[in-house]
């Protein structure tokens, strides 16, 4: 059996893959595949996050063990058949290839194909560039600017605004050591 996946980014428009692969291929031979063809290196941390139709989590396959003390299985790349885990069309996965920020590639079992063999993993479709693997520090932090800056010096209103004419007697202020 094979297994034909299209891959998209939320990140890129226009980017677009589609994989066969054998069922009987590891998550982790589909994870060189995918590396392979988008430019990315097979030597940073990587994991398919299994989806539920609204793109929820329900199990996790990764490159390393993670010694994680949970009660959920770990599911190891190297060790984990795709048809162990993959059984329907229309199967949901995440490619998580940039652990410090979480920026992942969406995948769909769209198609499985009877009677075939495929001895390695082949790229049928390729459209546009695939995002960057990894983002630098600078590139992910927000743009700062004042908030004054954005709306001028009218800030606080009324530019006759003085704070002497603001009465703090008219404010009850309860002292915490008046209380009992």
């Amino acid at each position: 059996m094979v297994y034909r996946f299209t891959i998209v980014s939320d990140e890129v428009d226009g980017f677009m893959r589609e994989i066969q692969i054998d069922s009987d291929a590891t998550f982790y031979d589909l994870h060189l595949a995918l590396a392979k063809n988008v430019g990315y290196s097979t030597k940073e941390m990587a994991s398919f996050i299994i989806c539920d139709d609204d793109w929820e989590k329900e199990k996790e396959v990764t490159l390393e063990d993670m010694g994680s003390s949970s009660e959920e299985d770990v599911y190891l790349m190297r060790d984990t058949i795709l048809s162990e885990i993959l059984e329907d069309e229309k199967q949901k996965l995440r490619y998580v290839f940039d652990y410090m920020t979480e920026r992942s590639l969406f995948i769909e079992l769209s198609e499985i194909i009877i009677g075939k063999d495929l001895k390695t993993a082949q790229c049928t479709k390729s459209e546009g560039e695939a995002p960057k693997q990894t983002m630098d520090l600078d590139e992910m932090a927000p743009k700062t600017t004042s908030i004054g800056d954005d709306l001028g010096e009218n800030f606080y209103g009324d530019e006759s605004f003085n704070d002497e004419d603001f009465d703090l007697d008219s404010f009850e202020v309860e002292d915490a050591n008046e209380k009992t």
